[in-house]
């Protein structure tokens, strides 16, 4: 009775924890599909047995695509099968393969089997003889399927057969051909033909050469599969690979520029800054920055301070929306603006102003919340303004609270807007907390209120440090560790006796 050799189902993608398994599985059904064709070897005499063996070399062939397929999975190209491709062309399944005694080749039409059913794999194989003694030629009914030519014209001789075959692979088929009936070699090549429909298959073939009794070829047969979307897939997983590296080392380059663009504006101090040391209560400086949970989330968040040419001293900090080098580079101008406004002495409302006119004008459109403090160490007071910025944390005594924050909106969100400036009186011993908002905004969390809470908590320790660098590692063991969804700088800033 006759036996399929696939089964006509669709395709599923593997897991991806299964891809290993998934190949050494692909490679134990390869070599037992290889021992029944060794099996077949001893009968080349019988035509089923010599069918039944090609059927499995075409097998073999599938379950090396297959393997390929599934390497190309590990190593983490994606698996692209094009929307016409028939997802039985690129691979078997394992409970798809059937062998037995009785079997019957479905690709034999020569022999007089039944034809394949519909929609299987094997409508897409077909098989023929060349008889050198008779110069009779045998085609199945799925070659002429293959080949787009009609059962009238008959089937084609091995002399017409290159005239099907584009002309750059002609030389390859006539070197398989003359070996397999000159030298007895195998045939096992792949060639493209242009049908009569003017449509271009690329076709696989495999056979060889038939001995009479006295050892000289008479006959040649051949299987010939249409694998012409396999190959097209191969080739969008090939195009596809090449195009993901190309964006990795386009990912990969433009974040050592925005990690570079970064470090070199950040402020270049590591640990304490001591400064604004013309009045009885300077200030003492600790600053950090700290990355996002995926660390190709660099962002346009800063920080700085120092002294201005009046003496006192400049503390800002602020966040621009987006990543990577356009935001950092944003960072750089609106940190340099900044600066030198500042230096410029111009007030923290004012400023903020010029900012908002500067981003808005910019041909980068982004948004930012910014804010900028101005200390005076001889009054101890300290004037700010910002833009839609979490306010500074004020320990005194033990106890935290944030800072009424005066108007202010985004950076950017709208032209022509007044921001307010607001003075507060520090004393010595007081703790200032600045931060961007990805320090207190976790991910999976709603809102950041949950983090302000537990920035407040730190008050006894802080009132317990003896400098700003001692406080700075109290936040950091609080929050270090945490999984931000975006990057954050923190400013702690210590007012000393």
């Amino acid at each position: 009775m006759p036996s399929p050799l696939f089964a006509d189902r669709p395709a599923q993608p593997p897991e991806p924890g299964a891809v290993d398994a998934l190949i050494s599985q692909t490679r134990r059904l390869r070599g037992e599909v290889d021992a029944v064709r060794r099996d077949t070897a001893a009968h080349d005499d019988d035509p089923q047995q010599r069918w039944q063996r090609a059927l499995c070399d075409l097998a073999m062939h599938q379950l090396d695509d297959l393997g390929a397929q599934f390497g190309q999975l590990r190593d983490g190209a994606p698996a692209v099968t094009p929307e016409d491709a028939d997802p039985a062309d690129l691979a078997p399944e394992e409970d798809d393969l059937v062998f037995d005694d009785s079997f019957t080749s479905d690709a034999g039409a020569a022999y007089g089997e039944a034809p394949a059913p519909t929609g299987s794999l094997l409508t897409r194989v077909g098989s023929a003889e060349w008889n050198l003694l008779t110069d009779e030629v045998s085609w199945s009914e799925e070659l002429f399927q293959i080949f787009g030519r009609s059962r009238e014209r008959g089937p084609m001789s091995l002399d017409e057969l290159p005239t099907m075959v584009l002309a750059e692979d002609q030389p390859r088929l006539q070197a398989m051909v003359t070996d397999c009936l000159i030298d007895g070699k195998p045939i096992d090549g792949e060639f493209r033909i242009v049908r009569t429909d003017a449509a271009v298959r690329t076709v696989h073939m495999t056979g060889e050469p038939v001995l009479d009794a006295d050892g000289c070829t008479a006959s040649m047969w051949a299987v010939l599969r249409d694998v012409s979307e396999l190959r097209r897939s191969e080739r969008a997983v090939r195009e596809s690979r090449d195009s993901l590296e190309h964006s990795r080392r386009v990912e990969r380059t433009e974040r050592r520029v925005a990690v570079e663009l970064q470090e070199a504006v950040l402020p270049p101090w590591r640990g304490s800054l001591r400064f604004a040391h013309d009045g009885p209560a300077p200030l003492d400086v600790a600053g950090h920055y700290l990355p996002a949970a995926s660390t190709d989330l660099i962002g346009g968040d800063w920080y700085d301070a120092l002294t201005l040419p009046s003496g006192d001293a400049l503390l800002t900090v602020g966040d621009l929306t987006g990543h990577g080098v356009a935001a950092t580079s944003s960072m750089a101008m609106l940190l340099g603006a900044l600066r030198g406004m500042a230096v410029a002495g111009i007030r923290p409302g004012a400023l903020m102003g010029h900012l908002n006119q500067l981003l808005e004008s910019s041909g980068q459109p982004a948004l930012g919340s910014a804010m900028c403090c101005r200390y005076d160490p001889v009054a101890q007071t300290l004037a700010w303004a910002q833009a839609g910025h979490p306010a500074p944390l004020l320990f005194r005594g033990g106890t935290g609270r944030p800072l009424s924050r005066p108007e202010g909106v985004l950076l950017g969100a709208t032209p022509r807007v007044a921001y307010e400036e607001t003075e507060t009186r520090l004393h010595p011993g007081d703790v200032l907390v600045l931060h961007t908002d990805g320090l207190t905004r976790t991910a999976g969390a709603f809102g950041d209120e949950a983090g302000l809470a537990r920035l407040l908590t730190l008050a006894p320790r802080f009132a317990q440090a003896r400098d700003a660098q001692e406080c700075l590692r109290s936040v950091l063991e609080e929050f270090g560790e945490d999984a931000r969804e975006d990057d954050a700088c923190l400013m702690v800033v210590r007012v000393g006796p």
